[in-house]
């Protein structure tokens, strides 16, 4: 019987020595994040406190925890509860539907505090702006980022000026980006990688600058100083995110 005790006491000591260990590594419970509010759902008077910069700045940390692999471990039932009755967002991304660049995920950010619009190839029309209008204006979002990122398909797609059904279409909103690219060393195909990135990144600054040309709304919002607009690009490979404007 002595035995058995000592045997739980020393595996209690040991699990509860793991659990600290892991709090300090970045791995705490929910509960205790929660408590020093780092998951607290956004609400109007958080968004409405936030900066464009700051907001900004809230991404780039997003983005090192998750480089890190220190990403908030939240309770998302308990952030759908929270969020139940109305959100508030404090910034609105325009990604591609690449399942490799979730901008929750790469940003590390949680149930209620961005938007995310996904179309091939990250570009902005009409659909596009009219959505962000209603994130920024209507709903409050202080930072809006058009997120690129490398090993594109419809950049590729794009590049090579590529036919298939209402892809064609789709692809056309990049091509503009295509020709304003001076050639590079090498094939002026898909197959030449550092051309392919080239579009890449002039397709997302391409689209960012858009957004203020197409929308007055917007444009006014930046003016004010109560919007960002920024272009950045996600590497596949390692998973950070670096900044275009």
């Amino acid at each position: 019987m002595n035995e058995r005790r000592g045997f739980l006491a020393a595996a209690g000591a040991i699990a509860a020595s793991s659990l600290a260990a892991c709090a300090g590594q970045g791995g705490a419970s929910s509960e205790s994040r929660n408590a020093g509010g780092v998951c607290a759902a956004f609400d109007k008077s958080r968004q409405e406190g936030t900066s464009p910069d700051q907001a900004l700045q809230m991404l780039q940390d997003g983005n090192a925890r998750f480089l890190s692999g220190k990403s908030v471990n939240c309770d998302l039932l308990a952030q759908v509860r929270a969020t139940a009755s109305g959100q508030a967002p404090f910034a609105a991304v325009v990604g591609c539907i690449d399942s490799r660049v979730p901008p929750e995920l790469v940003f590390d950010q949680q149930i209620g505090d961005i938007f995310a619009a996904r179309i091939a190839g990250n570009f902005v029309n009409t659909d596009i702006i009219g959505s962000l209008e209603f994130a920024t204006k209507l709903a409050g979002a202080k930072l809006i980022v058009v997120l690129g990122h490398t090993e594109c398909g419809a950049i590729k797609g794009a590049v090579d000026d590529a036919k298939l059904g209402n892809l064609t279409a789709t692809l056309a909103n990049i091509r503009p980006s295509v020709i304003k690219i001076k050639p590079v060393d090498g094939p002026q195909t898909s197959k030449n990688k550092q051309l392919v990135q080239a579009v890449a990144d002039q397709n997302a600054k391409d689209a960012a600058a858009m957004l203020s040309a197409r929308s007055e709304v917007l444009r006014e919002l930046v003016s004010a100083g109560q919007l960002k607009i920024v272009a950045a690009m996600h590497d596949v490979g390692t998973g950070r995110i670096s900044w275009l404007s």
